[in-house]
């Protein structure tokens, strides 16, 4: 493939990515008939802190690994919205720039309260808002990202999904247990998969590009 064709590449399948993450992240990980009971992934960081396993101790797990889907949406919004050399017009860019503050926000939990996120038990949520809120804001210093390094970062946005994935693979005997019923994985699910492997191409694609330039 050619340079030009790479880069186009690479624009096709980040943007294929982040509405594959956009799915996972709110889509249904656990599907049920009953709409009460269906679980999307952003409400497993607060769905999974109830369940006796998780906190007894015998399933190991931060709940603020479910989040990561939603970091990775957010990286590579910024990564899309920065590229100088992209062929999205400005004002596309922008959009998903601005669009960054909603889903960042969207990690918030549901009647939260200033008191509230001052707790210890969501100051690791906090800082990583804060976190990407600062990325958001530097954006600008982005755009000086060089080519190779802008696909190392989406290399990295690609690894961090998977570590929701298996969390809710081990999670799956005790949701089991709690339904009473063997349970199917929901469009979610799938999506952030398939948002994962679209980052990872997006790296390799970018990379690829860089290599034949140099």
């Amino acid at each position: 493939m050619t340079n030009i064709r790479l880069k186009c590449a690479a624009l096709f399948a980040g943007l294929g990515a982040l509405l594959l993450l956009a799915v996972g992240v709110w889509g249904a990980w656990l599907p049920q008939p009953a709409a009460g009971l269906t679980i999307l992934g952003i409400d497993l960081p607060e769905y999974v802190k109830f369940l006796p396993e998780v906190q007894s101790g015998a399933i190991p797990l931060h709940r603020e690994t479910f989040f990561l889907p939603l970091i990775s949406l957010v990286g590579g919004m910024l990564l899309v919205g920065t590229w100088r050399r992209s062929p999205l017009p400005l004002w596309q860019r922008g959009l998903l720039l601005a669009l960054t503050v909603p889903v960042i926000l969207a990690m918030l939990p549901p009647a939260w309260t200033p008191f509230l996120m001052r707790q210890a038990e969501f100051r690791p949520q906090v800082h990583l808002m804060a976190g990407m809120g600062a990325a958001v804001l530097l954006s600008p210093l982005w755009l000086r990202l060089g080519e190779r390094l802008r696909g190392v970062m989406w290399l990295v946005l690609a690894a961090m999904p998977w570590g929701a994935l298996r969390a809710y693979v081990a999670l799956q005997p005790a949701l089991s247990a709690l339904y009473q019923q063997p349970l199917s994985y929901g469009p979610g699910f799938y999506a952030t998969i398939g948002g994962a492997v679209l980052l990872f191409l997006t790296g390799v694609f970018l990379l690829a590009a860089e290599r034949k330039r140099a």
